[in-house]
């Protein structure tokens, strides 16, 4: 069905190309190993997907389908089985549907594997990669010289420049006052390496965890603080602290009065649902124990909070105002537990609440990571801007037209990072930079996103221009989790969100939910200088090292849900993926099962040579569990994404009205919403971290 395809995975796994990929695994022979040790079944298995794969009618496919055939007999390796069955099933799918429907596709199909061969591996290995890179990962493809990749960079500021034609008329004035500073807590158990009855926690706390390690663990986080962690390497008081020494900063110098505090709205989610009950309580412990933030008004919103939002606030609204509307999404949109982007979109929404209810004057919210900090005194002397000066731009808010000529808004606003070991040499040295070997394991064949990402963090957040009053900017589609903002009237005509299932590179799918929307079309504006110093392996290697598998796997996933949701947005698919190329776009496939799976029997490859057993196993079967999980929910609802995104959107619409209506009211004195703004003030209160 797929000869060609087979024909590249064929060559691909011969041994001596696999020493090109600097694998020393004689995939082959594998199939032929006897041993019933977990490790061995398990390479055994993964082997014998890529021959079947291969579809080579010689013994060794024979032996591949045997080893099925007898382990999926096996309760322990069923669910694995089953994982690389399906993944055949779908890959054969999904190739035979692309080359139909792509006849450019198919021809390149056809003309790479009529290319690939031992021999063009031997004389030239770039061209081979180029040849496969072409097939699966194009946005990687042909940039291993300097030269080429200065060209790439310089082409991509082409596409991304903005004209100016309006700079914004009411630009922020004092941000200390006018803009809200959000982050995010993520919290898991306790580390296995750690006796728990060792911890400094309370009894109660105590007792709750022990019952919580029962349960199956239902989000991954990239590093989740795992509670009872030291003070000086708890992510929510060392990104707290700095974000309080800026804010001293810019009073020692004069900046802002020195009664001045910073509103940071923190939402608060968790690993296992349990942690539920104990995750407010023990974070607020931990900031009162600290008592060093003078400089902050801290709030910490728990699903509990959310919800009492919904109930006493909102749906009150909506009963009085828009009844019919439908209150149940407004759960599903509007909390802090889940995937990442349910919480992302939850603190840019949180403002344009706060906006209403607490502080007309709030103009903006920007968001951080907590494992980032404002180094002020480096943003002087390279920028002449401290942190909160850079917030002052008039072109924060600014139109302009675009490469294109289509007229942009760039009331989104992103700024970059510097990796601690480089902020000595500058503030403008990328924190992602192109790999010396972009083949470096079996894996990176398939997929390497480190070179798009470099090409575009070069292209993208390296870029300086003449001031504040420049005519010609660039927009941004590539920007972090931390170091972005958006101006609230923007937030709430515009209605951005992500999908509340989205777990990875939530931040990247905000934009695409109103890509193309209307015109102008919301972007973000790059703003040079406006860089936090990024220090998460300064004091979280611990939970960096416990949340690696999840993170790879959701790194998987991410392919898997950006193509679906691009398919599903109200766009065109190629449109959509030419705005967003290099580095967003590449996670956005027209063949994303074949890449996911490639990629994960690639990494067994890659994870069988180290010797890291306990981590293969671990891989393996926590991975076939959560990738199958997607592949069955795509398949039970083919319309998954496009009534997820309908749905949620018109969560959003309904949120933003009754914001917009509530705004109106209040403005009229009328006694109904004034008696719900009294509740909305409890609420507060009630999130507030109080310090005697």
């Amino acid at each position: 069905m797929i000869p060609y395809l087979s024909r590249i995975i064929k060559y691909i796994i011969e041994p001596e190309i696999q020493k090109v990929l600097h694998s020393d695994t004689d995939i082959l022979n594998e199939l032929h190993d006897d041993d019933l040790s977990d490790i061995s079944v398990a390479c055994r298995i993964n082997a014998a997907f890529l021959t079947l794969l291969s579809e080579n009618n010689s013994g060794h496919y024979k032996k591949a389908k045997a080893i099925f055939n007898r382990y999926k007999q096996d309760d322990c390796w069923l669910p694995v089985i089953r994982f690389y069955e399906e993944g055949l099933k779908k890959i054969k799918r999904e190739i035979s549907d692309h080359i139909s429907s792509d006849s450019n596709s198919y021809r390149r199909l056809k003309k790479i594997s009529e290319l690939i061969s031992e021999d063009l591996v031997k004389e030239s290995s770039s061209q081979f990669i180029n040849k496969i890179f072409e097939l699966f990962f194009p946005e990687g493809s042909g940039l291993e010289s300097t030269e080429i990749r200065n060209k790439a960079v310089d082409d991509l500021r082409k596409r991304r420049k903005v004209t100016i034609t309006e700079i914004n008329p009411e630009p922020i004035l004092h941000p200390e006052e006018q803009i809200v500073f959000t982050a995010n807590i993520l919290a898991t158990l306790p580390l296995d390496a750690w006796q728990l009855d060792e911890l400094v926690l309370s009894a109660d706390i105590h007792r709750k965890i022990q019952s919580i390690k029962k349960e199956k663990q239902k989000y991954w986080y990239d590093h989740p603080i795992p509670l009872g962690i030291a003070g000086q390497k708890n992510e929510a008081i060392y990104g707290l602290c700095g974000l309080d020494e800026m804010v001293a900063f810019e009073k020692s110098t004069g900046r802002i009065s020195k009664n001045c505090k910073l509103t940071c709205l923190l939402s608060a989610s968790t690993t296992h649902d349990g942690l539920h009950a104990v995750i407010k309580d023990y974070f607020k412990d931990e900031l009162q124990k600290n008592d060093q933030f003078n400089n902050l008004h801290i709030f910490i919103f728990t699903e509990t909070d959310t919800h009492r939002i919904i109930d006493e606030i909102l749906i009150p609204l909506i009963d009085y105002y828009m009844p019919g509307a439908n209150k149940k999404i407004l759960y599903s949109i509007f909390g802090v537990d889940g995937e990442y982007g349910r919480h992302y979109s939850f603190l840019k929404a949180i403002a344009a609440f706060w906006q209403v209810f607490i502080n007309p004057e709030t103009k903006a919210t920007f968001k951080i990571d907590l494992d980032q900090v404002f180094p002020q005194q480096k943003l002087l002397e390279e920028t002449g801007h401290s942190a909160l000066d850079h917030f002052k731009t008039p072109l924060w808010g600014a139109k302009g037209l675009d490469s294109l000529g289509k007229e942009v808004d760039l009331s989104m606003i992103a700024g970059a990072l510097v990796n601690q070991n480089d902020i000595h040499k500058s503030l403008f040295v990328p924190d992602i930079t192109f790999p010396d070997n972009i083949l470096n394991t079996p894996e990176s064949l398939i997929f390497n996103s480190r070179i798009p990402q470099a090409l575009s963090t070069e292209a993208e957040m390296m870029m300086q221009y003449k001031g504040d009053e420049s005519n010609e900017v660039i927009q941004r589609i590539h920007v972090t989790g931390g170091t972005n903002g958006i101006l609230i009237d923007a937030l709430r005509k515009h209605r951005p969100f992500t999908p509340s299932i989205i777990g990875r590179a939530e931040d990247q799918a905000y934009l695409l939910s109103v890509l193309f929307k209307q015109s102008p079309a919301l972007r973000y504006l790059h703003k040079p200088g406006l860089i936090m110093r990024h220090d998460k392996h300064t004091f979280a290697s611990e939970a960096i090292d416990a949340s690696a598998m999840g993170k790879l796997i959701g790194d998987y996933i991410r392919i898997l849900v950006f193509s679906e949701y691009t398919r599903a947005l109200p766009w065109d698919f190629d449109q959509i993926k030419s705005e967003i190329d290099p580095f967003t776009g590449a996670f956005v496939s027209p063949i994303p099962v074949t890449i996911v799976m490639l990629r994960f029997t690639f990494k067994m490859l890659e994870l069988s040579e180290t010797g890291d057993h306990k981590s293969l196993i671990k891989f393996q079967k926590l991975g076939s569990e959560r990738l199958l999980e997607w592949f069955n929910r795509f398949d039970n609802d083919e319309n998954y994404f496009k009534n997820l995104y309908k749905q949620e959107a018109d969560g959003w619409n309904t949120f933003y009205d009754l914001l917009d209506i509530a705004e109106t009211k209040l403005n009229e004195n009328d006694d109904f919403v004034i008696g719900l703004k009294e509740s909305v003030i409890s609420i507060m209160e009630n999130c507030r971290i109080k310090f005697d």
